[in-house]
């Protein structure tokens, strides 16, 4: 993705101007003039983007770049409003990875740098233990311009080792988040903060993280991954918004993605509200879990990636 690109530099600036505290109180129009959004009046053609109180960024022109659509719910974020997003990559069959293992690169190009576009226009990313044992992965922004986020690993257990190139790196601030009982008088491990959270056999208070998170200024937060680690945050209603992209691939029998409670009936499961967009030849599911139930007016977007 270019640095130039008119599109990405204004939801960048987005992210950064809701993350100032908007008046709350009133409208605005904004523009972009560099790498800035500046408030225009609302007739004003070079107009991009709205901002309503309570509701956030909308786009102002028809036929608007669909990643403005995607993403501007993210750069609505701040204080006292806080967004999490999770996301998964998955095959036709519903496999985030084969049993030995291996998910790289189970999607394609596109949604790797849609992930990396996540982290961008976050304050956290959040991932698991197992996550970081299986990929090392920096979790920084190198494919997209944009601020690196913070790093918060969840090692309940204190499994990892310091070689793993998150405590190691220093290219952004980590946090490594562990039982509390196993973080007391920790201080650091490697590069990375160690922050001691509340468990009850043997999972995380995730409530009591992200309020910390929030406590900390980070009020966009990306939950990574892996499966188990989206599922639980699903599970315990922490998410706003769940990203699914589905690779046109079949993996026959492998690591799942989602692991819920099961539905008794299918009229008990989550049918969120959701919209469809391409990322080369991956699908992507934007669900907004707090819109309530899918209804018949679920929008199929163009290629955004």
């Amino acid at each position: 993705m270019p640095h130039t690109d008119p599109v990405w530099l204004t939801l960048l600036a987005a992210a950064r101007a809701a993350r100032n505290r908007l008046e709350a109180g009133r409208r605005a129009a904004f523009a972009l003039e560099g790498e800035a959004v500046r408030e225009v009046s609302g007739d004003d053609p070079r107009a991009m983007l709205s901002w309503m109180p309570d509701v956030g960024w909308s786009a102002t022109r028809d036929g608007a770049d669909p990643r403005l659509a995607l993403y501007l719910p993210l750069c609505a974020a701040r204080a006292g409003h806080p967004v999490v997003v999770g996301h998964l990559a998955q095959s036709l069959d519903g496999y985030i990875a084969t049993q030995a293992g291996e998910s790289q690169w189970l999607t394609g190009e596109q949604n790797v740098v849609h992930m990396h576009c996540l982290r961008a226009l976050c304050d956290a990313v959040i991932v698991g233990a197992d996550t970081v044992a299986a990929d090392d992965s920096r979790l920084t922004t190198r494919l997209v311009p944009g601020p690196n986020p913070l790093r918060v690993v969840l090692d309940p257990r204190r499994r990892l080792g310091v070689h793993h190139r998150v405590f190691s790196d220093g290219a952004a601030p980590t946090l490594l988040v562990c039982d509390a009982a196993r973080g007391n008088g920790a201080g650091r491990f490697g590069q990375a903060e160690v922050l001691g959270v509340a468990s009850r056999d043997g999972r995380l208070d995730l409530a009591a993280l992200l309020h910390e998170l929030h406590r900390r200024g980070a009020h966009a937060v990306f939950v990574e991954g892996g499966g188990v680690t989206v599922s639980r945050f699903l599970e315990a209603g922490l998410l706003d918004r769940l990203h699914v992209a589905i690779a046109p691939l079949v993996v026959g029998r492998g690591r799942p993605g989602l692991s819920l409670p099961p539905a008794q009936r299918l009229s008990d499961g989550l049918r969120p509200a959701h919209r469809i967009f391409r990322m080369g030849d991956d699908v992507l599911f934007d669900c907004d879990l707090r819109a309530g139930r899918a209804g018949g007016d679920s929008a199929t977007l163009s290629r955004v990636l």
